[in-house]
């Protein structure tokens, strides 16, 4: 009984270290007027891991650079139904409203941002 008993707990204590824990819900509540601006990427196969790193860096510093962009995701496609046509990556950014999307777009960081993505060499 004993012996059961132990390896019981045992057994417990290696599952409740192993498992990844639940995700949280998201609980910010957004501005009504908010906006999202989705990106999809379609990075060249030969794209080194690094120049995509500095692609992302670039891209989530822009929120630190423009006035009301709320919040900036991304990730990397793990779908196994093999739709997303070469597109690898995605990025999303959170504005305000359509009002601060406008003037993202037209920001001179967003502009540099935009050199900086045609002289990466890692898009086709």
């Amino acid at each position: 009984m004993r012996t059961t008993l132990i390896t019981c707990l045992v057994g417990f204590a290696a599952l409740a270290c192993s498992t990844t824990p639940a995700a949280r819900p998201v609980t910010t509540t957004l501005p009504a007027a908010a906006v999202r601006h989705v990106v999809v990427f379609r990075y060249k196969p030969d794209a080194s891991a690094e120049k995509i790193r500095q692609v992302t860096e670039a891209f989530a510093a822009l929120k630190d650079q423009i006035p009301g962009i709320l919040a900036f995701e991304h990730g990397v496609n793990n779908s196994p139904e093999k739709l997303n046509q070469g597109f690898t990556h995605v990025y999303q950014m959170t504005f305000t409203d359509a009002a601060a999307r406008d003037v993202y777009l037209v920001h001179p960081a967003h502009k540099a941002f935009g050199t900086l993505l045609g002289g990466s060499g890692v898009f086709d």
